[in-house]
């Protein structure tokens, strides 16, 4: 049924530095919220980073709902783990899930004659590595380090570097620009990656590194399909998908499944935001389902639960 909440709310949603993706799906929930809410209602929507600070905000209250991304990175909160090891948030609960497929990559530039991690311990290159910053919150660079550090790899020690920012776009221009030759980063979809990639030997993350983060943090790994990056084969790696709509076991039961409800009975509003890319090449991949989007593993909030198991089961 579609939802209709007499009375008027105010709600503070948390999404992204601004101008990407995570602020795009918190303004189309506020806007088809809103139409279906109290004539006083209001939405804000807070810039942020979308990483373990979104996370933060919705578990200390600071907000009522938060983008954050990757989905599986959030299930570290729930028990205390990892970054999140002083500050745990069993209450944490998901409306739903916005699909993004999506990878971290780790790549070096074909001029180190590095196709391994095997290659690189035993040649130990002075590195100048692009990736974002490690500070707690941003998860590319948490990710980046973990898989370094795991790997054997001493960026430092080998005399190399760390070029360290917030977002991609700084990152991939590094490489582009010849300012370093090596990368850690997600967001694999864009461009950028195309225009480099010719130029990078990417190496498959192995495969004791990727158990042990899965049983460390819950972090899952994933396959770059054959062929995405020119020239390149298939290789394993961290997954890095998807955007989790993230709130409190404490928000009403109508307001968690209108958001729920407006995720999937909307979604053509989104999807239409991305038509003009490929799906395999857009920061959302379309057609969403949302079937597929109330399957999460930070648990369902139980008026989002409520949506999705009214669903027609295929």
């Amino acid at each position: 049924m579609e939802p209709k909440i007499n009375r008027s709310l105010t709600l503070h949603l948390r999404g992204d530095w601004g101008t990407a993706n995570l602020h795009r799906v918190c303004g189309w929930i506020s806007q088809e919220l809103t139409d279906r809410c109290g004539p006083h209602t209001r939405v804000a929507i807070w810039n942020g980073r979308g990483f373990s600070d979104s996370v933060r905000a919705v578990g200390r209250g600071e907000v009522d709902v938060a983008m954050t991304t990757p989905v599986a990175f959030t299930t570290a909160a729930l028990d205390a783990r990892g970054v999140f090891s002083t500050e745990g948030f069993p209450e944490l609960r998901a409306l739903g899930v916005v699909p993004q497929r999506d990878r971290l990559v780790v790549g070096v530039h074909k001029s180190w004659g590095v196709t391994t991690f095997a290659d690189l311990r035993e040649k130990k290159p002075p590195l100048k590595l692009a990736t974002s910053i490690n500070d707690g919150v941003n998860y590319v660079g948490l990710a980046a380090h973990e898989i370094l550090n795991r790997s054997g790899v001493d960026i430092h020690g080998w005399g190399g570097q760390f070029l360290e920012d917030e977002r991609p776009f700084e990152t991939l221009d590094h490489v582009r620009d010849g300012r370093a030759d090596a990368i850690v980063h997600e967001a694999y979809m864009l461009p950028a990656w195309q225009q480099i990639s010719p130029d990078l030997n990417f190496l498959e993350v192995e495969a004791d590194v990727l158990e042990s983060l899965w049983n460390d943090y819950s972090w899952p790994a994933a396959t770059v399909d054959d062929g995405h990056f020119p020239g390149s084969g298939s290789f394993r790696t961290l997954d890095f998908s998807d955007f989790l709509v993230l709130t409190r076991a404490d928000l009403p039961d109508d307001v968690a499944y209108a958001i729920a409800w407006v995720l999937g009975e909307t979604r053509h509003l989104i999807e239409g935001q991305y038509r003009h890319l490929a799906p395999e090449r857009s920061p959302i991949t379309y057609p969403l389902e949302p079937a597929t989007m109330g399957v999460t593993p930070v648990p369902l909030h139980p008026g989002a639960a409520r949506y999705y198991q009214a669903l027609p089961r295929s």
